[in-house]
């Protein structure tokens, strides 16, 4: 609390001179009175003759005018009184070295005004007190410094003025010399507070927050059990707490309990990790019936599944001729499929992939058996005859034309080529095989062939050569690519 400003000091009051001659009794005569027995105050207020002037006669000393009256002497000043004790005296905060203090002024303090104030500490079971501040302090506030933790300290504040010490106002117990405990807590944040999903491979980083005084003690366990320091790393700070994994692997998944403790309360909050990676396929897949143009397949849940939920399955077919595989069910979240509108005379396998949050699996099952989309209703007998040879040596059906292009704009030379056996495609330039160039992207699908140019440079011009070969011969066929620069205004020169 401020403490008021003392007052100022006053000099005490003189009475007035008319009543002090009332107050004195009468001289005797003069005449009456010999020469000798005249009081000394008197002989001061005789005047002396002035120079020049004539010393008066014998005679004329009997006329002279009776002596001043005499003064009482002037009393003493009221002796000097101690304040009263201060009031207030209370605790403001500690820690472990220190202790603060505050109080308010004395309600009495007298003429004499207040010069300051004692600060005097002894340890409890003790009357050993000595004074902390060397100076008197003047404000109503002081700091306790340098004090052992644990010490259980006395306290009394002395008022001090030109009367001497005050009364002592002292604390009504003694003052433990250690910080003031606040409750911990763990501020978890609010993306934590549900499961945190990783990917293996990731690095993870968590800073939760926490508050105490003194610092608190922090612990951490896993699945109730102490970290695996060489795969989890712990570091703490006065307000938080990190935990870190430098590569997160599925083992790293679980329960992890942060708990702050400051004396005999504590905080616990829980941390749920759990690392995740990509399925494994299927564990088996069958075709269980075949009938019209309809296969119906059923498969059972992989084995793995990636650490978390599987959330669908996607279903592909192939037909045994091209052996090209078409999607036809993504996302699917039953164990059984009916794959429609297949082709009558063609036969099919199939394949399922397994889904989860981090995509699908690498692998897929296969069905093991085959499945023929016969004609229904019709017994087909085919003729007796030789089977016809379809070998044919390669055929461009369609030629590359010459081309031109500007400098960075992607373009794609196109040809057709038959044959059977399906011919090898093989593309060159000038000559030279582009081979897996990735620059180049190469496709041949159905007897199309192109080859798409990407962003080409000055260097990419000249003639582009596509050669089909398989058993029975080669064919080859070319163009011209010509790339151009880019026309740029005149404005843009400058």
């Amino acid at each position: 609390m401020p403490s008021k400003p003392p007052p100022i000091k006053k000099a005490p009051k003189k009475e007035p001179a008319k009543k002090e001659e009332e107050a004195a009794p009468e001289p005797a005569p003069a005449e009456a009175a010999p020469a000798e027995a005249a009081p000394a105050e008197a002989a001061p207020a005789e005047a002396a003759p002035a120079e020049g002037e004539a010393a008066p006669a014998e005679g004329e000393a009997a006329a002279a005018p009776p002596a001043e009256e005499a003064k009482p002497p002037t009393p003493p000043p009221p002796a000097d009184e101690p304040t009263s004790a201060p009031v207030d005296l209370f605790i403001e905060d500690k820690n472990d070295t220190s202790v603060t203090i505050m109080w308010s002024q004395p309600e009495n303090i007298g003429p004499t005004g207040l010069d300051g104030y004692t600060i005097e500490v002894c340890k409890d079971g003790t009357e050993d007190w000595k004074a902390v501040n060397e100076d008197l302090q003047k404000s109503c506030r002081y700091i306790i410094k340098n004090q052992t933790t644990g010490d259980r300290l006395k306290i009394r504040v002395v008022a001090v003025n030109a009367g001497g010490p005050s009364a002592p106002v002292c604390l009504p117990e003694a003052v433990m010399v250690k910080e003031v405990a606040d409750r911990p807590k763990v501020r978890l944040p609010r993306f934590l507070r549900q499961r945190y999903v990783a990917h293996v491979g990731d690095k993870i980083n968590l800073t939760i927050p926490f508050t105490g005084k003194p610092k608190p003690v922090v612990s951490w366990t896993k699945n109730g059990e102490a970290l695996d320091t060489k795969r989890v790393n712990i570091r703490s700070s006065d307000r938080d707490s990190i935990l870190f994994i430098r590569s997160a692997e599925r083992d790293d998944s679980g329960v992890y309990e942060m708990c702050v403790k400051v004396d005999d309360f504590d905080d616990k909050a829980p941390l749920t990790l759990q690392i995740v990676e990509l399925p494994g396929p299927p564990a088996s897949v069958k075709i269980a019936d075949t009938w019209g143009f309809n296969v119906a397949l059923e498969w059972t849940v992989p084995k793995d599944n990636g650490n978390t939920e599987i959330t669908g399955y996607m279903i592909q077919k192939a037909d045994k001729k091209t052996g090209d595989w078409f999607t036809v069910l993504e996302h699917y979240h039953r164990l059984n499929a009916t794959v429609s509108d297949l082709i009558m005379g063609n036969t099919y396998k199939f394949r399922v992939f397994s889904e989860n949050k981090c995509g699908i699996s690498e692998d897929a099952a296969v069905t093991k058996d085959e499945s023929k989309i016969l004609k229904t209703g019709i017994e087909y007998k085919p003729p007796d005859y030789k089977e016809h040879n379809f070998s044919e040596a390669p055929k461009f059906t369609t030629n590359l034309s010459d081309k031109a292009t500007t400098v960075g704009y992607s373009t794609k030379l196109l040809c057709s080529v038959r044959g059977c056996p399906r011919p090898k495609i093989q593309w060159m330039k000038n000559q030279m095989i582009i081979g897996d160039d990735p620059k180049f992207r190469q496709i041949c699908v159905q007897g199309i062939c192109s080859l798409e140019i990407r962003k080409p440079g000055n260097f990419d011009g000249g003639v582009y050569t596509c050669k089909a070969k398989n058993d029975h011969g080669e064919v080859t066929v070319s163009c011209k690519l010509e790339v151009k620069q880019p026309i740029v205004a005149e404005a843009d020169k400058k």
